[in-house]
């Protein structure tokens, strides 16, 4: 409890009730009562009516002392570790275009200690669940997913389900299994290099393969790269195997030529792509589920070509 939350301060917090009471009775000073403190069933009457006095008597006079003492210090480290969680930007993003979701970058949280990794899910889980209690154990296995190897599994926490998608950690309004019946629309195909997916649902093949930049002639090389039905990639910066899905709420990349990082859904929106066909748009992923392509639009900048003279990656969108 803090001497100041928001609207509410408490200026008698540090205050002992026999303290007070002497305050007043020297100053012939009047006091209420509240009727509710003799309550026992309410536990911290309990604990201040019947724990109190026998930890007094039994094992510490001082204990009420101590324990404020140690209630101080861990105002201290608390309020030191909101500042960390705000400095180092470990605060759930809301996001605008798709309400009752909240989001984290996995690679942040994974660089903060352990201690302000469990903070800034709790605290995102705590705004998610809509007032219900976030317990230790749901934290605990959001925590493991988070710190999972591999992007597997959700965690049902209170009012909200906790998933990694992608380099992602996203919270979102609702039960795992309202996740499962989205999941069903969702398509995933490894893509060999070279060669290809057919996606006969979507009416269209991706196919993968490599040349030597110096292979293709100047004509073939403008056309391949004014061409939003082919991609030329650099070699580097990502990891095979490459893999071909649709979109997953929280993807971000790097347009060509933009200096920063966008919200996938953002790029559709400025694309004017009609809503019922985002679902539908193939995207080139490497292994870490990095976006290389979105097929027919857009590479990510960070594997664009900047030596002409050393092998590259093609890869063709094509309708069928």
């Amino acid at each position: 409890m803090h001497p100041r939350s928001g609207r509410a301060i408490r200026p008698l917090l540090a205050c002992r009730r026999a303290e007070l009471r002497e305050f007043l009775a020297e100053r012939g000073l009047p006091f209420v009562e509240d009727a509710t403190n003799d309550d026992v069933a309410i536990p911290r009457n309990r604990v201040r009516a019947e724990l109190v006095p026998l930890l007094e008597d039994r094992f510490n006079p001082s204990v009420v002392d101590a324990l404020a003492n140690q209630a101080e210090l861990a105002r201290d480290e608390w309020l030191w570790m909101l500042d960390e969680l705000r400095s180092r930007s470990l605060e759930a993003r809301t996001s605008n275009l798709e309400p009752g979701t909240w989001s984290f970058e996995r690679e942040g949280l994974l660089s903060a200690p352990r201690a302000l990794r469990r903070l800034a899910l709790w605290r995102a889980m705590s705004d998610a669940s809509g007032g219900r209690t976030v317990s230790v154990q749901h934290v605990a296995a959001a925590l493991r997913i988070v710190e999972a190897s591999s992007p597997a599994g959700c965690v049902d926490a209170p009012g909200h389900v906790v998933e990694r998608i992608g380099d992602r950690v996203v919270l979102r309004n609702g039960r795992s299994n309202d996740v499962r019946l989205r999941a069903a629309d969702f398509f995933r195909y490894p893509l060999s290099i070279p060669g290809e997916v057919s996606l006969p649902e979507h009416g269209c093949i991706v196919s993968a393969a490599l040349t030597e930049a110096g292979d293709l002639s100047d004509e073939a090389w403008r056309a391949r790269m004014g061409s939003r039905a082919t991609a030329v990639l650099a070699m580097h910066g990502w990891t095979a195997p490459l893999s071909v899905r649709n979109r997953r709420p929280g993807d971000r990349f790097r347009p060509f030529g933009l200096d920063r990082q966008k919200k996938l859904q953002d790029f559709f929106v400025d694309r004017k792509v009609a809503r019922a066909d985002r679902d539908h748009v193939p995207i080139v992923v490497d292994e870490n589920d990095r976006i290389l392509w979105v097929a027919g639009h857009e590479i990510d900048e960070a594997f664009r070509v900047t030596d002409a003279s050393r092998a590259v990656l093609i890869l063709t969108l094509r309708q069928v």
